[in-house]
């Protein structure tokens, strides 16, 4: 694990390091204090959703609440100003989720109800991955991503092609069954046709005749074909692609994360890496 450096740098660079990246012993517990923190923050607010533990520990709860919501607005604040670019923070996934965990506290000093969205704190632990140091995940995300993009287009065929799937079965169940039996309308026989052949099979609508029922059958074991297909097309692109490996710093510009580990500038914006 890399030791921080403070030498010759001034306190944005050092906070930086500190709250965006994992590979330094003081992120590393800056992070896990973090997710502790986001870990109790939410056992609150399910405990105050019970009536008995609201009634009796309302106070103690609030403040806890307050507590953990004014030191997440400090991070909040610390990981704007500590960028060169804040509004690449703001605007990014992360620093979405980081803002509406942190506000729906405040709104319930002028809306009622609206401290139970808290629980929106839960989307910051996917910065579990950060805090583990989990280099190969961080890596393999990147190149499955790389591979869904690849997919994109054939697997858009392949749902347009179920969906025309749908769409006939459907008419045909609702031509073979009828609305005695339940398939009241064609919209009806096709939402039947996509929960069997998703192997769903809520079972609020079934095929009463011999006819419905071999076509359904047909209809489920196609079922189990289809699902596996777009999991081939995804598989091959990762065959296709060369593994990267990648590391947890985070660009002190753009906040761009998932770096090669000989990288010495910034992919995504092009500014020198610490």
């Amino acid at each position: 694990m890399k030791k921080l450096k403070t030498k010759g740098r001034n306190w944005r660079e050092i906070i930086h390091e500190i709250i965006y990246e994992a590979d330094t012993k003081e992120g590393k517990l800056f992070d896990v204090i973090l997710l502790f923190a986001i870990l109790f923050s939410i056992a609150i607010v399910m405990l105050e959703s019970v009536p008995s533990i609201e009634r009796v520990y309302k106070n103690e709860i609030n403040i806890a609440e307050w507590i953990i919501t004014i030191l997440f607005t400090i991070e909040y604040i610390l990981r704007v100003i500590c960028i060169k670019k804040p509004l690449k923070y703001v605007f990014s996934f992360y620093g979405i989720t980081d803002f509406l965990s942190t506000i729906p506290k405040y709104l319930s000093l002028f809306f009622l109800g609206t401290n139970h969205l808290v629980a929106l704190r839960a989307l910051r632990l996917l910065r579990v991955f950060r805090i583990l140091k989990l280099t190969r995940f961080i890596g393999e995300s990147n190149h499955l991503m790389k591979a869904l993009k690849a997919s994109r287009a054939r697997i858009s065929v392949f749902l347009f092609f179920v969906l025309i799937l749908c769409i006939i079965l459907g008419t045909i169940m609702y031509l073979v069954e009828g609305r005695e039996n339940g398939f009241t309308n064609i919209p009806i026989s096709i939402y039947w046709a996509i929960v069997t052949l998703t192997t769903v099979g809520y079972g609020d609508i079934s095929p009463q005749t011999p006819l419905g029922q071999f076509i359904a059958s047909v209809v489920m074991i196609l079922g189990y074909a289809i699902i596996a297909i777009p999991t081939g097309i995804v598989t091959n692109e990762l065959m296709k692609n060369k593994k990267i490996n990648t590391n947890t710093q985070s660009c002190s510009s753009c906040s761009y994360e998932g770096h090669d580990d000989d990288a010495l500038y910034c992919k995504h914006c092009g500014n020198k890496l610490d």
